[in-house]
């Protein structure tokens, strides 16, 4: 795995005093997790089959997912201890996962119908985006989607009293300046009130010929 400065803070012990404060996986916060995710899947014009996590954590997202959806389930994250509770979280409806980052996806161009990162390329330093978002593109089959803080203009701003952890952008600007194929399929905003996200903003994009598509 290609450590860059961010992953080496992530998966040591910054990394662990994260998991520490978002262990807690409650009937409340799942519940109100899979609301917010159903209403992004609906606005997919085909079911996907299959849903790739990138920087999935523990597997909150995932977990709350399979609560609308029959589709495939996979995650990809760096943090070894988070992946071993994430396997235990999801336990047989997990249909795959590798301890990987990003930039490096271990899984075949177009395998996966529907790819997401939530608060995860927040975290990606500029220079590696481009490369971590291409990885995303070439996996992803059909829809990519992404929940991440929004700001007009690149923002780099301290996390927890760290530098260079944490960025705000238009992400989805950005996935549609860097792959002219993808078109926006809808938008919308995760107010930090009524689901258990951070105040972000969601992106949905999709390869033009996706309409076209039928459930495989």
């Amino acid at each position: 795995m290609n450590k860059s400065r961010q992953i080496e803070a992530w998966t040591g012990e910054f990394g662990s005093g994260y998991l520490r404060r978002n262990a807690g996986v409650t009937e409340e916060r799942l519940a109100s997790a899979a609301q917010a995710l159903a209403g992004v899947l609906k606005a997919c014009p085909t079911p996907p089959c299959s849903i790739l996590e990138v920087g999935a954590n523990i597997g909150v997202n995932l977990l709350a997912l399979a609560r609308s959806t029959d589709a495939m389930l996979y995650a990809v994250e760096p943090y070894e201890e988070a992946h071993r509770r994430l396997v235990g979280l999801l336990g047989p409806r997990l249909a795959g996962s590798a301890v990987a980052v990003a930039q490096q996806l271990p899984y075949a161009d177009a395998s996966m119908d529907f790819v997401f990162t939530s608060g995860v390329l927040i975290h990606v330093a500029p220079d590696d985006l481009p490369t971590a978002m291409a990885e995303i593109h070439r996996v992803s089959r059909r829809y990519i989607w992404c929940s991440e803080y929004f700001a007009k203009q690149p923002e780099v701003l301290t996390y927890r009293g760290k530098a260079g952890l944490l960025f705000k952008r238009d992400f989805g600007g950005l996935y549609i300046e860097l792959f002219p194929g993808l078109r926006p399929l809808a938008q919308g905003f995760f107010w930090s009130a009524t689901t258990p996200y951070d105040d972000t903003t969601w992106w949905l994009r999709s390869e033009e010929h996706t309409s076209e598509l039928q459930s495989h």
